[in-house]
């Protein structure tokens, strides 16, 4: 049995991503139905997970991926620099990103949902 890798988080991000998951915009939750219960390949995927100084909307730790939903907000410079360092240190960490914009999970589902199939199959290609 593969020992899990222990990813740290700050214990004080808990009841923020508690509030998170109570206030989730419909992208999120349009999203979230989609991905609970493992049917995403099976995979089990959590939401507004605490890892590191961060929150993840989305994360699966089987494929070690992290899906971000990007609201308008993220096209501002301050809040582009700052998920550039978030990314960057969740890569560090061994987390890969895959970022959606609001709209395009509103609107075009079915490509946000093969583009994370895609990532799957690519996963599971490494590990044969």
């Amino acid at each position: 049995m593969k020992k899990r890798k222990i990813i740290p988080y700050d214990p004080k991000l808990k009841a923020y991503a508690r509030e998170l998951r109570n206030n989730s915009t419909k992208a999120e939750i349009y999203l979230w139905l989609k991905l609970k219960g493992k049917q995403m390949h099976g995979y089990d995927f959590h939401r507004q997970k605490p890892i590191d100084q961060f929150i993840l909307d989305f994360f699966c730790y089987e494929l070690m991926l992290g899906i971000e939903v990007d609201g308008y907000t993220h096209e501002l410079p301050e809040v582009l620099s700052k998920d550039e360092i978030k990314e960057r240190r969740l890569n560090q960490l061994g987390i890969q990103v895959l970022r959606f914009s609001d709209a395009e999970v509103k609107t075009q589902m079915e490509s946000v949902l093969c583009a994370i199939a895609d990532y799957i199959e690519d996963y599971e290609k490494g590990c044969s």
